[in-house]
């Protein structure tokens, strides 16, 4: 068995790719992922950097609606 803080200063070590980084989020976000693929993630991704990833996404998708929404109510489609 490991020293309790040991597993993390593993983890937050790992060296993968921010391009790895955000193809796992974006990934996630869709909701489908091999089982190969995410054991690979787990293998080889940063959690902070994930963490990070996923939040920048979250802001991203909530900004995108905010727009649409904006634009939909501006241009008049959604006047009945």
């Amino acid at each position: 068995m490991s020293a309790p803080g040991q597993d993390l200063k593993e983890a937050v070590g790992r060296k993968a790719s921010i391009i790895q980084t955000i193809s796992a989020v974006a990934w996630s976000f869709f909701g489908v992922r091999r089982g190969r693929d995410h054991e690979n993630d787990m293998a080889k991704l940063n959690p902070v950097h994930v963490i990070i990833a996923g939040l920048l996404g979250a802001a991203l998708f909530v900004l995108v609606l905010v727009l649409v929404v904006r634009w939909v109510i501006s241009s008049g489609v959604a006047a009945a």
